[in-house]
Parts: structure tokens; sequence; C-alpha cells
């Protein structure tokens, strides 16, 4: 095991996580500040309501990118899955605590995702297509994710990931919960007026 190896996967994880994609949609599709419109989340959700749904999709599949990105990497240089969750993790912190914006961020919700997704895919995938349902029917980012989180648990265990996984997987929701929690608490331009639909 190369402490190198490690430094350089779990470094680069929280650099990308750190990569502001909603901010920089923003100021380049409309030269807007995204922390200044709508629930002031530089996040997909807000991208999509405040500057437009290409940009927001843009911005969902590139922090979804963002999540697998770090874990397939902290897999090819430290072959360890403990490397690999660690990483996903970091990118996770990134995102909601970027350094390249004084340490603010998003919820993680997309980058959380793009994680779970390389790390149990066999659980993630079926979930994430039955969250469409929901999403459709409700228009709610919210609604559909928490019919991918609250049951993957238990269909990653049972799908024969390890203990540890599986407790990552708990995990990794309740920090995306957290950092909501914490946003809300922060007195962002929209406190007070938080949007979960997608209008």
């Amino acid at each position: 095991m190369s402490v190198w190896l490690w430094m350089e996967a779990l470094g680069t994880a929280y650099l990308v996580g750190s990569l502001p994609t909603a901010y920089l949609a923003g100021r380049w599709a409309r030269g807007l500040d995204i922390r200044r419109l709508g629930d002031g989340n530089p996040g997909a959700a807000n991208v999509w309501r405040e500057v437009g749904p290409l940009e927001g999709t843009v911005v969902a599949l590139v922090d979804v990118g963002k999540g697998a990105g770090a874990v397939f990497l902290a897999s090819l240089l430290t072959g360890s899955i403990i490397g690999q969750m660690l990483a996903g993790g970091l990118a996770v912190v990134g995102h909601n605590w970027s350094a390249f914006l004084r340490f603010q961020g998003g919820r993680g919700a997309a980058t959380t995702l793009g994680v779970l997704l390389v790390l149990l895919p066999r659980a993630t995938f079926p979930l994430l297509a039955l969250a469409l349902i929901p999403f459709f029917l409700t228009r709610s980012v919210t609604t559909a994710l928490a019919f991918v989180y609250i049951p993957l648990p238990l269909l990653a265990w049972w799908s024969g990931a390890s203990v540890g996984v599986v407790v990552f997987s708990v995990a990794l929701p309740i920090l995306v919960g957290v950092t909501h929690a914490l946003r809300a608490h922060e007195g962002l331009p929209s406190q007070g007026r938080e949007v979960q639909t997608l209008r």
C-alpha cells in the first residue's frame, strides 16, 4: 500500500468534489451568482429552477460524475474498498464545503448518488429507476431521492455488500440531510422559503 497513492486519491476526491459546478453554470449561462437566487443553494435543483432545465440537468450529471469519478479513481489507486469509501465521502464533503467557494457549497445529493452508483451498482441502479416514478408524479427531487436512500441499505445488505459498505450507505445520505439542516440554519438568501419542488 502506497501512502502517496492514497493521498493522491483522497486529495483528488476532495478537489473534484469541490468543483463548483452550479456556481459556474450560473455564471457562464446567465452571469448570475446562483447563491443569491432561489433557495440560495449552489446545486442542480436551484440551477434548474433559476437558470434553466438544460443547465440544471448538466449540473446534476456533472455532480453525479464527481462522486462516481472519485470512487473509481480511488479503486484504481488504492485497490481498497475503504479507500473508495473515504474518497466518496471526501467528494461529498468537497461538494458541500468547496475550497473554491470559501468552504460553502451544495447539499451533496447528486454527488452522493454518484458515489453509491459505483460502490453499490446492483442496489442503487434499480432504486434509481424506480425513483423516476415519484419524481414524475411529484416533481420533487427530495421525494425521489428518499425512494433511493431509505431502502438502499437493506437492498445493499441483501445483495451481499459488506457491513462497512452497508453502514456507509446509511451514513452518506445522513450527511446530505445534516447539510440540508445546516444550510437552513445559516441564513441563506431565501431562508424561510426553501424550495423542494421543481417548477
